[in-house]
């Protein structure tokens, strides 16, 4: 089913007490706007809005939805709904915090905390840009620093029976003191996928662990390790690994982490190896065995680390939860 381009809100619109002042982001399954409360603190509004079964014209608030589009439609409203619900019961520094909710224009938005900075994918592109191809990328004491943070906000993320499924560098905010936050999760997204097999799919390659490829495949935190991987070796490398259903064919990720050996160190490249791995229980079992391996110093400090500065309950959701399920009685974080 093709994705259609649908038109942000306007800016200056007034919905439910909030000021949208412009469009700061954009997907696949939602827009997320800058926006200003009531006392004059700006919010970040994330609107539920799927481009493959919802269409916005400019100028209309309400969107258009085909026929046969509003079941899966009300699916996945109802996911986004639910998962929102679970994450406004998290409160931690290293996740997104969940301000408020409320249904306008036939559909439902999320209220988020807004902080200044800026995404990790951002902080990698201008490291790109800076150093040219084969440049040196983030340094170790950075990718440590970050992803211990990451790994913090992760760890109370499952240990509240959640999981993100949509880790990336894209996903990862650095506030400008550098602290990392987690953003955009994909439970909902994946949950609607789960009953749209027409649907292109909800996952970003490179990123996106072999488990989501796999019909039926169990979904827990083994999953969002083999992200959390991915995300640290796009640092590495300033590019995402090679996507999981290309390495099941001919898998070129062990000559890249063998160019790595010298820039970082033996324990990051083969815990990061490890989290990348095909096979779920071949990976670290738990998020705080990798956060054990990112806090503990190198054996042989690297002669140079140049880390880079800081920059200033429907249908879809019960099968999403019966994959997730299978981790509460099999493993733990």
């Amino acid at each position: 089913m093709a994705a259609q381009n649908n038109a942000p809100l306007p800016e200056g619109l007034e919905i439910a007490g909030y000021r949208i002042v412009k469009k700061i982001a954009s997907g696949g399954f939602s827009i997320v706007y800058l926006a200003y409360d009531a006392e004059g603190s700006a919010v970040a509004i994330k609107e539920y809005l799927p481009s493959a079964l919802a269409l916005r014209q400019a100028g209309e608030l309400a969107p258009s939805i085909a026929r046969p589009n509003q079941p899966l439609f009300r699916i996945g409203l109802k996911c986004f709904f639910e998962e929102g619900r679970a994450l406004a019961r998290i409160v931690h520094p290293n996740v997104v915090r969940i301000l408020n909710f409320f249904r306008a224009n036939d559909t439902v938005y999320m209220v988020m905390a807004y902080e200044s900075g800026q995404s990790l994918q951002e902080q990698i592109a201008r490291t790109r840009e800076k150093n040219g191809a084969g440049g040196a990328w983030l340094g170790e004491g950075f990718i440590r620093k970050t992803f211990d943070g990451v790994c913090r906000g992760l760890r109370e993320t499952h240990a509240n029976k959640l999981l993100h499924l949509d880790l990336k560098p894209a996903n990862i905010y650095l506030r400008s003191d550098g602290s990392p936050i987690l953003l955009d999760f994909g439970a909902a997204r994946q949950a609607v996928g789960l009953d749209a097999p027409m649907l292109a799919p909800m996952y970003t390659p490179g990123f996106a662990p072999p488990d989501l490829y796999t019909k039926g495949a169990a979904l827990g935190p083994w999953s969002d390790i083999y992200s959390l991987g991915a995300a640290m070796f796009a640092c590495m490398t300033g590019a995402p690994p090679q996507a999981a259903d290309a390495r099941k064919l001919d898998d070129k990720l062990g000559a890249q982490f063998d160019m790595l050996l010298g820039t970082y160190s033996p324990e990051l490249i083969a815990m990061v190896r490890a989290c990348l791995a095909l096979d779920p229980m071949a990976r670290p079992q738990s998020v705080f065995a990798v956060q054990k391996v990112l806090q503990a110093a190198p054996a042989r400090p690297l002669a140079v680390d140049a880390a880079a500065p800081h920059a200033a309950p429907a249908a879809g959701l019960r099968g999403l939860l019966g994959r997730i399920g299978v981790f509460k009685r099999t493993r733990g974080d």
